[in-house]
């Protein structure tokens, strides 16, 4: 639903102004020389053009792109030429060169130089002796085509080196020829013998296309974007059957032929192939051959072709073009906008289409100056909103922009230019999805300009302006004619017509040239009339832009035309600048093309700069009198204030509007974002952006509210009071949404006025949370309860509020406070009314008060038992029936416990008995059964001491904290503690409670020797006593193999020092107990006890030295013995199948489970168990898995396993050596011998079990397997086993020094 509206334009004249004195006459007219082409230097920014003369030939002139610059074009060359006719005029930016071609056949070449100068003459590059009928480029620059005058195509390339040539008119469908094997067609079908003669073609039903006058017979080119295909259209062949046709041949870029569209009656030469290459555009001229023949219901239209030839469609021109020719068509750049070229008698007009929605638009319409005609038409190769145009004497160029016409925010009214119809829809009524529109406002009575009738008047304006604050429309026609428009748009809802718009003013403004702006606005309104202001904007002659300002009453009540009009005059020095659109008359404002923004006085018919953007924005909107929003070409949103830099808000946007406080803007990033106006105020005045769009972009990010959008959608217009946004997706249909901000606005604003029961529906509508209504002024709010009470009413409603803030994120002091005050509120005004409604706050406060609500029902009971019942089964509606039960029950009232259990539908066998014995027994003593039944133990502890019952130790002790009753609760915990085995806490206790007797005991008890021993010398126990309990700590640690803590207790607290140094040897100490001996100067104790110790030690270390020899022979034995049956007999082992008993049919109905047993299993399989396994039963299958039992499949890997637990302990045997044999050579020869015999031992040992490592972790060598299907089968079965080798690990042994040098054999002998 956008307008294409003209931005900028350009003209450079050959004459330095219009002559008044050219009258209309085709005689007085004539001019010698006529420009004809023209082409776009895009590296240079420059314009050329070739213009006509019989004296001079062909001349040429260069002018800039810039459309600020309206300078008269420069002569830069020239070529002289018997017949002066311009076919192409190219500009090659990879050469350099402007190449011209003519249609006498010659192919002119200049060299340019940087700055667009022609460096060198004419030069005549190739000459076609029979001429050339068309010429054209591809899109590249890269390949040209040339029709010649003898019907050839010529394809060459960008040097003229031609790469093929061949005939134009050839009988060849082309390399993309369908097949058609007569399916669907009338002649395969059965239609009688009668029905069948009619099928055959009769001579006299073949009638000859007739030839159109109009035709110049002359082929036409034109290429794919993608310069891939080039299509042609030419004069078919006049046969006996068919007069001449235009047929169309589309060429690949080698220049074969891939297909051929039928002929088609009243085509005509134009064509144009669109750039994104899915239709080929042409026209067609209605043909009438008889009473009932019609070609086409219009006099001219565009038709659609695809690749393949096929029709696709098309559209019909308007307005009556019976005396008009369809001169040339052009697609711009992005294929978004047709130009249609219709030449006419009284002057050429260029109509631009544009489609949405299966629907083509005619959205401007530009009328040749001074009744003459085009001579060319081209799209900018690059921007793609740029068209050129020659006449005879100038050069003109425009430029447009894509703008949405949407009115004011009240009705949301939308305009859409379609022709000489407005299209209008209010969106805040209405939705109507285009090409659909509320209402269509009819331009077909536009007068003509009889004071300037030296112009055409064209008939669609090329701009149309809703008011931004109210219901007026105004469109602008490019010759300075305007007309105003009151809509009186229905916003009340009922039957009846959308808008009855109302033309108030129409007049012509004899000032301007070019209009291509107009705002409209009122300056002041009352009931019965109104000051519209009027900003019209155009040029001068010299280009420069001019703005014309009326000021008129307008009488609305009854509604009158115009009573006084006043007009003022403001010229600007710069050239294509834009009115800035606005809501007050006093904030008209124009933008420059460099970004400046002017502030226009009207009264004093001057203007000055008030700030800037910092590049040039069609699009923009003043949104106060200090913020300017604009977004640029290049997609970017700048705002302005005076005195500030400008700064980007966002990249990559699309399009954007002004509503409810927000710059609302969508991107190519498919979100639409909305940027609260206070925050870009705030951006600006504080320096946060300071032009930084990656700054401003990362603000965004954090504060702004985005939401996800359909790819490629544009805001069409926000309607406020709806809370809508509507977006328009790339495919035409509409979408209207509800952005939260846009409601979140309207809500706080109701609630800032107090209307409560607006923000409240709009919140439910929209599914906003009710906490917002507390949130937004929780002050304002509480003191207000009464009055939103008041306008909500509903029960319903109410409930639902209190429902949501009981389940908001707001403090639980917030939520309660909430809640009791509208309960409060609720219960003044109408117990019996809002009982639901009170139940409600009780139950979703935080915490929820149950008891209080059950409370209220005891209080209703007796008053109004129906309302009790109904109000008992909504409370069993919000809470868990069980759980409500059970608070009924705690409030010891069996008739409430009786009204709950019996509307939640309990069944009375599993609550009657209980409350039956709860009855008998007495009050206490049920209170206490009511409450240790709830599980209230604290409760139930405080009536009746439940401490030691229930085990309620840290209530109890939290309870008698600071009581004479604490320390006998201590002793309880303890008491408790010590039962339970964990005497370490026990003991804590105990030393709290100041029971040192116990504590001393529960020390004992852990072993926690040092802890006790300092107790019994704080108690100042007596020695004797403390001896006893040394020698029993000693026993227990001795028992623990604690043998260093029992020599300590023994020597410390016992003084016994040859108790000590026995425990000492039992441990290997015996470095320890020679220092003790030495130390104590008791050297008999060596002898006694240290000699036959040490013996006895090395004994038990021999012992353990013979049981691991012993238990890694057999090991390894069995590992050998396991390991040759499998690589003798793998299927055995692995208790494979045998593949030769295949065929044979022994399978049973019973289903067996794999066995975990090989062949060589003692016990056998078991078949499978459906039941399940218990824990119990699943812990005792995997003791029997890893039990290793002989002859299962774990036998291989628990002995793996065991060999490397053997490795572990012959590493701990080691140490114990190590410590052993420094005092097995010192003490005695007896014990040196046998230090020698256990090194050697150790040392065999630890030889013996490193070679059973190395023998059991080496990979044995498979043998080759025969090659086979059973063989393969098996294999690959045995590739799904994993190895035991690769789930055990090798254990490594240990490498530290342990053995003495003195104790070697060669030492000691």
């Amino acid at each position: 639903m956008r307008n294409l509206v003209p931005s900028a334009i350009k003209v450079s004249t050959l004459e330095p102004a219009y002559n008044e004195k050219i009258s209309d006459s085709t005689s007085s007219n004539y001019v010698h020389e006529s420009i004809v082409a023209a082409a776009f230097d895009v590296d240079r920014g420059l314009i050329f053009a070739a213009s006509e003369d019989a004296q001079f030939g062909v001349r040429i002139w260069r002018t800039s792109c810039d459309p600020c610059e309206w300078n008269p074009p420069v002569l830069c060359g020239s070529f002289s030429s018997i017949d002066p006719k311009v076919l192409s005029l190219r500009v090659i930016g990879e050469s350099a060169q402007l190449i011209l071609v003519t249609r006498s056949g010659d192919t002119v070449t200049w060299q340019l130089d940087e700055s667009g100068e022609l460096i060198s003459g004419p030069d005549i590059v190739g000459s076609v002796d029979s001429g050339i009928l068309c010429v054209e480029w591809s899109p590249d620059d890269t390949l040209l085509v040339m029709i010649t005058g003898d019907e050839n195509l010529i394809l060459m390339t960008s040097t003229f080196d031609v790469l093929s040539e061949a005939p134009l008119h050839t009988e060849d469908f082309g390399e993309d020829a369908p097949i058609n094997v007569g399916w669907g067609a009338k002649e395969t079908q059965f239609h009688g013998s009668i029905g069948r003669a009619h099928l055959k073609p009769s001579p006299q039903s073949q009638t000859q296309t007739p030839e159109d006058p109009n035709d110049d017979g002359l082929p036409r080119v034109s290429w794919r974007g993608d310069g891939a295909y080039f299509v042609v259209s030419s004069l078919a062949r006049q046969t006996p059957q068919s007069g001449k046709g235009r047929v169309l041949r589309v060429y690949s870029n080698e220049a074969r032929l891939q297909s051929t569209a039928e002929i088609v009656a009243g085509l005509e030469p134009s064509l144009s192939w669109r750039p994104s290459g899915n239709l080929i555009a042409s026209t067609q001229k209605e043909i009438r051959t008889g009473p009932s023949d019609t070609q086409r219901t219009g006099k001219h239209g565009v038709v659609f072709f695809e690749r393949n030839g096929l029709p696709h469609g098309g559209f019909n021109l308007r307005g009556d073009d019976r005396d008009s020719r369809i001169k040339h068509l052009a697609w711009s750049s992005d294929s978004n906008v047709l130009a249609v070229h219709i030449e006419r008698a009284h002057g050429d007009v260029v109509q631009l289409w544009t489609t949405g929605n299966y629907h083509w638009y005619l959205k401007q319409e530009i009328s040749a100056p001074l009744s003459t005609h085009f001579t060319s038409i081209n799209w900018h190769p690059e921007l793609n909103m740029r068209l050129l145009f020659t006449s005879p004497l100038q050069i003109i160029q425009h430029d447009f922009a894509w703008e949405t016409c949407a009115g004011a925010n009240d009705t949301g009214c939308v305009g859409v230019i379609d022709g000489q119809k407005i299209l209008l829809t209010p969106f805040r009524t209405q939705n109507i999805p285009p090409p659909m529109s509320s209402h269509q406002l009819q331009l077909t009575n536009t007068p003509t300009d009889e004071s300037r009738g030296d112009l055409f008047l064209s008939q669609v304006p090329p701009h149309i302006s809703l008011s931004q604050s109210h219901d007026l429309l105004a469109a602008v026609w490019q010759e300075g004619h305007i007309m105003i428009w009151a809509l009186q748009t229905r916003i009340k809802p009922g039957g009846g017509a959308a808008m009855n718009p109302i033309l108030i003013w129409s007049a012509n403004v004899p000032e301007l040239y070019y209009c291509r702006q107009v705002l409209v606005s009122p300056r002041m309104m009352t009931d019965e009339h109104r000051t519209i202001s009027t900003a019209i904007l155009g040029s001068d002659v010299s280009g420069n832009d001019r703005i014309v300002i009326y000021d008129f009453e307008h009488v609305t009540l009854p509604l009158k035309s115009i009573s006084a009009t006043r007009s003022r005059t403001i010229s600007l020095q710069q050239k294509n600048g834009r009115l800035v659109p606005h809501e007050v008359p006093g904030h008209l404002t124009w933008q420059a093309p460099d970004g400046s923004i002017f502030q226009v006085h009207r009264e004093e018919e001057s203007y000055s700069q008030i700030c800037s953007f910092t590049e040039y924005c069609p699009l923009s909107q003043r949104v106060d009198a200090q913020l300017f929003v604009g977004l640029s070409t290049g997609g970017k949103v700048y705002i302005a204030i005076p005195n500030a830099e400008s700064t980007s808000l966002a990249s990559n946007v699309n399009s954007f509007t002004i509503a409810s406080g927000f710059v609302i803007f969508t991107t190519t990033s498919h979100d639409v974002q909305f940027a609260p106006l206070e925050s870009v105020v705030a951006i600006l005045t504080s320096g946060q952006g300071n032009g930084d769009e990656n700054q401003t972009g990362e603000l965004a990010s954090q504060a702004w509210q985005k939401r996800r959008v359909e790819r490629g959608s544009r805001i069409v217009t926000a309607v406020p009071s709806t809370m809508s946004l509507v977006l328009q997706m790339p495919r035409g249909n509409l979408e209207t949404i509800n952005p939260r901000p846009m409601v979140m606005e309207v809500v706080k604003s109701d609630l800032d006025a107090g209307l409560w029961r607006k923000a409240f529906m709009a919140c439910r509508k929209h599914r906003i949370d009710f906490s917002i209504i507390v949130e937004h002024n929780q002050e304002v709010f509480m003191a207000s309860i009464p009055a939103f009470v008041e306008q909500i009413e509903d029960v319903d409603y109410i409930n639902l509020f209190l429902t949501s803030v009981g389940r908001s994120q707001l403090p639980a002091e917030v939520i309660s406070r909430v809640c009791d005050s509208v309960r409060q509120d609720l219960e003044d005004r109408d117990l019996t009314k809002y009982v639901n409604s009170i139940l409600t706050a009780y139950v979703v406060k935080s915490p929820p008060d149950h008891e209080a609500g059950l409370a209220l029902l005891l209080r209703l009971r007796g008053v109004n038992p129906s309302l009790v019942e109904e109000a008992v089964k909504y409370i069993i509606f919000l809470v868990d029936a069980d759980r409500l039960f059970d608070t009924a029950l705690g409030m010891y009232d069996f008739s409430l416990v009786l009204m709950v259990a019996q509307h939640a539908q309990k069944d009375p066998r599993e609550y009657l008995p209980f409350l039956r014995e709860l009855r008998a027994l007495p009050q206490y003593y049920q209170h206490f059964k009511i409450d240790d039944h709830l599980k209230r133990r604290a409760k139930a502890l405080r009536s009746l001491s439940l401490a030691d019952t229930h085990q309620l130790h840290d209530e109890a002790l939290v309870i008698w904290q600071g009581t004479d009753k604490y320390m006998d609760v201590l002793g309880i915990y303890g008491a408790w503690l010590f039962d339970r085995h964990e005497y370490h806490q026990a003991a804590t206790v105990f030393v709290e409670a100041s029971d040192a007797r116990r504590a001393m005991i529960s020390y004992e008890r852990a072993l926690q020797w040092q802890e006790l021993f300092e107790l019994c010398l704080k108690e100042q126990l007596d020695g004797d006593e403390i001896t006893e309990i040394a020698y029993r700590i000693a026993d227990e640690l001795f028992s623990k193999k604690r043998f260093g803590e029992s020599a300590r207790v023994l020597l410390d607290y016992a003084k016994d020092v040859r108790q000590a140094i026995h425990s000492l040897a039992q441990g290997n100490e015996f470095a320890e107990a020679r220092r003790i001996i030495t130390l104590h100067a008791k050297p008999e104790l060596i002898d006694e006890l240290l000699l036959p110790c040490a013996l006895d030690c090395r004994a038990q270390i021999g012992d353990d030295i013979n049981e691991m020899r012993e238990q890694l022979r057999k090991q390894v034995a069995r590992l050998t013995e396991l390991r040759i049956k499998k690589v003798e007999e793998p299927d055995a082992f692995y208790n494979f199948d045998d593949p030769t008993l295949h065929n044979v049919d022994v399978m049973t109905d019973v289903s067996m489970a794999p066995t975990t047993f090989t062949r060589y299993t003692v016990a056998p399989s078991a078949t499978s168990k459906a039941s399940k396994r218990s824990s119990k039963t699943k812990r005792k299958m995997e003791r029997k898995l890893g039990s290793g039992r002989k002859g299962t499949v774990d036998e291989e890997e628990y002995i793996l396993k065991s060999v490397t637990k053997l490795v572990e302990r012959c590493a701990a045997t080691q140490g114990e050596i190590k410590k052993l044999l420094p005092h097995l050579l010192q003490l005695s020869q007896a014990h040196r011998e046998e230090g020698v015999a256990l090194q050697l031992e150790f040392a065999y040992l630890q030889s013996e079990l490193r070679a059973a490592i190395e023998d059991i972790w080496k990979k044995p060598d498979e043998p080759t397997p025969v090659d086979s299907w059973a063989t393969r089968m098996q294999e690959k079965a045995k590739e799904q086993l994993v190895e035991p080798l690769q789930r055990v690990p090798r254990p490594e042994m240990s490498i530290s020094e342990w053995s003495l040098k003195l104790l070697q054999p060669k030492l000691t002998g």
